[in-house]
């Protein structure tokens, strides 16, 4: 899985928290307070952790009892969350690849959570980690997969054209085999509602305006790199140009999707 810096995750952070749904959020933290739970502690374990979004996400929604478990290939993201919330919390760091589920330390977990994960996962490593939490009566919590969805104001005649390309292009290996993309939500709900799972879904989009210029400035050249290779070139510049001027005083919805799956009463503990 390809690494992700520590400027674009704390550039995206803004967007990612506004756009959670709070609701389901809420109902991942009465989750892992259920002492109901054969499993215990309060322990949550976040795959692909990055500097801890998910953990700061929770924690303003009033998660400051948790046990976080954060695991990460990239060891200098890991070193970040513990600078920021070691002094904070009981927290474990793991150093790994995610792609090796049968490796992940998910053992002992109420609740495994990701986000911004799932999409760029592919169905092989999706049934695989849900044949593994399931096997020991675990929730998950997976928020922030893109659901193939986005809107500009004002529109441009290429943005159907861009985003065809663009959902194309997040379907590439990205480090777990092909990618989920878009599908990834529907997809880990067929394999969690078999398996024994109660499945909520909610949107939780990105709804940018002139105040995340930086971040849609980076959004679109990041689309317009994904994209160069299968769109007209001179009309791609054209695009980039229009979307660029509009950063400060355009809107853009991108849609993702959060998703809570927890085992149904009498399924195995």
């Amino acid at each position: 899985m390809s690494g992700f810096s520590i400027y674009w995750l704390d550039l995206r952070e803004p967007a990612d928290i506004s756009g959670r749904d709070k609701g389901l959020a809420q109902k991942a933290l009465l989750a892992l307070r259920d002492e109901h739970r054969a499993l215990a502690p309060r322990l949550a374990v976040d795959l692909g952790a990055g500097t801890g979004s998910t953990l700061r996400a929770l924690l303003d929604l009033g998660g400051d009892d948790i046990i976080w478990r954060l695991v990460d290939l990239d060891g200098a993201l890991l070193d970040e969350a513990l600078l920021r919330h070691g002094q904070d919390f009981v927290i474990e760091d793991h150093q790994a690849d995610l792609s090796v589920v049968e490796e992940l330390p998910l053992s002992g977990a109420r609740l495994v959570t990701a986000s911004a994960l799932f999409d760029l996962a592919s169905q092989e490593f999706l049934e695989r980690l849900c044949e593994r939490i399931a096997a020991q009566g675990t929730g998950l919590y997976a928020a922030l997969n893109y659901d193939g969805t986005t809107q500009w104001q004002p529109t441009h005649a290429l943005d159907a054209q861009v985003l065809d390309a663009f959902n194309r292009d997040q379907r590439r290996d990205k480090g777990f085999g092909q990618a989920l993309g878009p599908d990834a939500t529907r997809a880990l709900q067929l394999a969690l509602e078999p398996r024994g799972y109660n499945v909520q879904i909610a949107t939780s989009p990105w709804q940018l305006d002139g105040s995340n210029a930086e971040l849609v400035t980076a959004l679109i050249n990041g689309i317009a790199e994904a994209v160069q290779e299968t769109v007209d070139k001179e009309a791609l510049a054209q695009w980039r140009e229009f979307r660029l001027a509009h950063a400060n005083s355009g809107t853009c919805i991108v849609g993702h999707t959060d998703l809570l799956a927890l085992p149904d009463t009498g399924a195995k503990t």
